[in-house]
């Protein structure tokens, strides 16, 4: 046999192997296609593909432990935020990280990108068979759900090992839009009614229901509160007029959003944008308001995290962020997940407080094989590093009295993040009292638990389109309300000199753990839904006296929450 074909086998070997290195950088990312999309076309070669490339932070031990001092009351620190300059040069990547990952994309010719101030995040532009290259395996289909038309690769990508260490992630590949939706419903409202009646929440009776009198609304200079938008969601002006003129007259209030950050078009109004900023803006009322308008600008694009680096390049931001979105926390990859906590915690150290609604499908349900379920938490809510707002009815839906959960309430135990120590005596005394909780392999015990808090959740009026809507429901209305409130406690403290709340769940845990302070309602009754199996038979978690995974530590008695949130780091006013 001639030496060429002892060598030729040889060569094809090396080639297969050359052909499979590189580190899958998402292994566990869920890349099949979410039910309501299907396949439209393969992208050209040409076709224009927008990543965002996640590089390797510094000093995140570092950044931990700087959150934890500026938000802890005792510490001398508290308070104390970093601007973002400061932040940036804290964490941003190291040399080796920007020049290895610039060398990469500048050998296939990739230049047209842009970093965010932190030098974490970098967006580039290029070919789809330039992207291809660049992330082996990648494969770019377009989708659509019969409204809106993406790109994404279903195939998972590697980049060569000499680069692993430097990127944490890339964006624009794979996932896909959370498809929350908010829903109104109605019924017959019998014509034998009590006094005090109300058919349906309006800012009246919110604030009538927290203790907000017409003289709390926001008056500093300084404050401001947003809502973020992702899902092709579009508020509109007129409507928040009509929603004002309808239900504002007993407080002073705002009629216009002062900032829109992003694209703000479509046709119709969206009911969850008009239900975030009709509600931030009369609770928090007379507040500078922003809205964060992020539904994509390209076809690749992630809103969601679009809006992450948004914060990483304003040095101007609002103090308060309420956020209505969320995934099921097994669908991302463990990467992305501890990445973006790690961005939670830069907007902690600058002093923003960040509020996600803690979803709609209670403990939530995932089959782990046939037979076997376990419950199935959120994210964003389950990250340590924000608060998580949990859902309420009234218990007579009309009239304004006590409280009880609202079943499609999210909450539960993160599979991912461990359980942070500023609410591990809460949870913990919440195991141990309880009696009837859930079996134990249906949730980890020892995972960061949601919600923190509560508002309610049922049976709002909202304006879309001009047109009153009767009855909407979901965390998405508690979430703005209880993110006003917040904003108008900022603005008490700003009055007096004192700095913004920022990351405030640690101090809400230390006020509460006393037992004393009377700042929230608590919710004892009810339960929240959970697997619909012989086991659980549809029912999650139950609310309890205290904190609770389906309401947290309760509704905000405004007055009292106000007087401790304002009191100094000793915990007296």
């Amino acid at each position: 046999m001639a030496p060429g074909c002892l060598l030729f086998p040889f060569c094809i070997f090396c080639c297969m192997i050359s052909s499979i290195r590189g580190v899958f950088l998402e292994p566990d990312q869920n890349v099949s296609l979410p039910v309501g999309w299907k396949y439209v076309e393969r992208v050209s070669p040409k076709d224009q593909i927008l990543l965002t490339f996640a590089l390797k932070q510094q000093n995140i031990d570092k950044l931990k432990e700087k959150l934890e001092q500026l938000s802890n009351p005792a510490s001398s620190q508290y308070g104390k935020y970093l601007s973002l300059d400061q932040l940036s040069r804290m964490i941003q990547p190291s040399k080796k990280t920007l020049q290895a990952v610039w060398a990469w994309l500048g050998n296939l010719g990739v230049q047209d990108c842009s970093m965010v101030q932190t030098l974490d995040f970098l967006n580039c532009f290029t070919s789809s068979s330039t992207a291809e290259k660049l992330l082996a395996g990648s494969k770019f289909n377009r989708y659509t759900n019969g409204h809106q038309t993406l790109i994404r690769s279903l195939a998972k990508y590697r980049v060569p090992d000499e680069l692993a260490e430097h990127i944490d992630f890339v964006g624009g590949m794979h996932r896909f839009p959370s498809q929350k939706t908010v829903i109104s419903k109605a019924w017959k409202v019998g014509q034998h009614r009590k006094a005090n009646v109300h058919l349906g929440v309006t800012p009246a009776v919110v604030r009538k229901r927290y203790n907000l009198t017409a003289s709390d609304v926001g008056s500093h200079g300084n404050n401001s509160q947003a809502v973020a938008q992702f899902l092709e969601q579009y508020f509109h002006q007129l409507d928040l007029v009509e929603f004002m003129q309808l239900f504002g007259r007993g407080f002073g209030h705002h009629t216009e959003v002062d900032h829109i950050i992003g694209r703000q078009g479509g046709i119709k109004a969206g009911l969850e944008a008009s239900l975030d900023v009709e509600y931030i803006m009369s609770t928090g009322a007379n507040i500078s308001t922003w809205v964060f308008s992020n539904t994509g600008r390209h076809q690749s694009q992630e809103p969601f995290l679009d809006w992450i680096t948004l914060l990483s390049n304003m040095s101007s931001i609002p103090w308060v962020h309420t956020i209505s979105y969320g995934d099921d926390e097994d669908s991302l990859s463990v990467a992305y997940l501890r990445r973006i906590n790690n961005e939670f915690m830069k907007a902690g150290v600058r002093g923003l407080s960040l509020l996600f609604a803690s979803g709609d499908d209670g403990a939530g349900c995932r089959e782990v094989r046939k037979g076997k379920n376990t419950f199935r938490p959120s994210f964003p809510a389950s990250s340590p590093y924000v608060t998580t707002v949990g859902g309420t009815s009234f218990k007579n839906p009309f009239q304004i009295t006590m409280e009880v959960t609202d079943s499609i309430s999210g909450g539960g135990f993160s599979n991912v993040f461990k359980m942070p120590d500023y609410q591990a005596a809460a949870v913990k005394s919440y195991l141990r009292k309880t009696k009837s909780l859930p079996p134990d392999t249906y949730y980890n015990a020892g995972g960061r638990a949601y919600p923190d808090v509560a508002a309610l959740s049922d049976n709002y009026w909202v304006v879309t389109n001009l047109i009153p809507i009767p009855w909407v429901c979901g965390t998405s209305a508690s979430t703005p309300v209880f993110g006003g409130i917040l904003a108008l406690i900022n603005d008490n403290r700003f009055q007096r000199g004192l700095p913004a709340l920022g990351f405030v769940n640690p101090l809400i845990y230390k006020i509460q753990e006393n037992g004393t302070s009377g700042a929230f309602f608590d919710v004892t009754t009810g339960c929240h839904y959970g697997c619909l199996d012989e086991k659980t038979k549809g029912k999650g978690f139950c609310a309890s006296p205290s904190w609770d995974p389906v309401t947290g530590w309760g509704t905000p008695n405004y007055p009292e929450l106000l007087r401790v949130l304002l009191a100094g780091r000793d915990g007296h006013p």
